[in-house]
């Protein structure tokens, strides 16, 4: 019985080092981290979930196997498990270190990235991770390899739709045709913003918060429009007339200067890029004309239009600029000799 004190101590050792380890010092790391705002301790930290208390049961574990009085056989097999466990725990602990890294890299250079790509290194890392295991168990990976290489084929056959999906979704990102957050309206009439790019669909929020699957490989070979590039900034246009007996020159001045009041409530950092005015159309009962304004993207169309429409009412009211309705002259023909007209309004 006495031998046993020894590797029970370590399993107890182990076990409060770990719970001290998992919720005082990782704690501790992981608030001093923040609040320096050290890049990647979050993903690090993230990672590192419930880890460091495993490794320290590990650990204690690994030494009252070796302590204890037991057989040799049953020390190596208890190694072994030990081992292969350990290295289970430092696989995943790569693989969401890979993902979490892909998406920082991706968003410190301002390219939103897809769960694809971060999937994709994930897969990766949890792959090369299980043939070393594999290898660590005594199990030949060669034959594996080979057999995957050959079996693959037929895999690919059965899974062409799958796959179709999968590299459509690759040449999407690789292309930087679609981007997560870009804003993009199909040929049949929906439209929004891009939200992900996975292995099999690309996923598109509406202005309404409805949610369209599109797959991969019909966006690919759809015809769309991406409003995010090459730049976010759209120019939004307005068509405006006014009546025949109105001042132009004093109508482009203060439409104008209306426009640029809005672009400093909704496009401050557009400023420079002055809004302007052109006349193009004697029409039926207003001379016409087309307001250009640059905005920050195409979802501020909306409040644009919303903020020049009212404002721009107002200041031509305050004027006596007259933006005319439609009018229409009737004339009734009673006889030869005698004609009444009327005027409709």
């Amino acid at each position: 019985m006495m031998d046993w004190i020894l590797p029970l101590a370590l399993i107890l050792v182990g076990l409060l080092t770990g719970i001290i380890g998992e919720k005082v010092i990782f704690k501790k790391l992981k608030k001093f981290a923040t609040d320096k705002q050290i890049p990647g301790s979050n993903i690090i930290f993230t990672s590192l979930q419930r880890m460091p208390f495993i490794w320290f049961v590990l650990a204690g574990f690994s030494g009252a196997v070796v302590s204890a009085p037991i057989k040799t056989d049953i020390v190596i097999l208890l190694q072994k498990v030990t081992t292969i466990v350990f290295l289970s725990s430092v696989i995943l602990v790569l693989a969401r270190l890979s993902a979490g890294f892909v998406n920082l890299y991706t968003k410190t250079a301002e390219r939103a990235t897809a769960s694809l790509i971060s999937n994709l290194a994930k897969a990766a890392v949890l792959g090369l991770g299980g043939l070393i295991l594999l290898q660590t168990m005594g199990i030949a990976i060669t034959p594996i390899i080979t057999t995957l290489g050959v079996g693959g084929l037929a895999v690919g056959l059965a899974l062409q739709d799958t796959l179709a999906n999968l590299f459509s979704g690759f040449y999407l990102i690789l292309s930087k045709q679609v981007r997560n957050g870009d804003y993009v309206k199909l040929d049949d009439g929906n439209e929004g913003y891009v939200i992900d790019i996975s292995w099999r669909n690309t996923t598109i929020r509406e202005l309404s918060n409805n949610v369209v699957i599109v797959p991969n490989s019909k966006l690919g070979s759809t015809i769309f429009t991406n409003y995010h590039l090459p730049a976010k900034e759209i120019t939004l246009t307005m068509n405006v007339g006014v009546s025949y007996n109105s001042d132009l020159e004093q109508v482009e001045q203060i439409t104008v200067e209306v426009a640029k009041e809005v672009m400093q409530e909704i496009a401050i950092e557009l400023i420079k890029n002055e809004p302007y005015i052109r006349f193009h159309t004697f029409g039926d009962f207003s001379i016409d004309f087309t307001l250009y304004m640059r905005v920050s993207e195409y979802f501020d169309q909306r409040m644009g239009k919303h903020l020049m429409i009212k404002k721009l009412h107002k200041r031509y009211q305050e004027t006596g600029i007259s933006i005319p309705f439609p009018i229409q002259d009737v004339y009734i023909k009673e006889n030869v000799n005698s004609n009444e007209t009327f005027n409709l309004e």
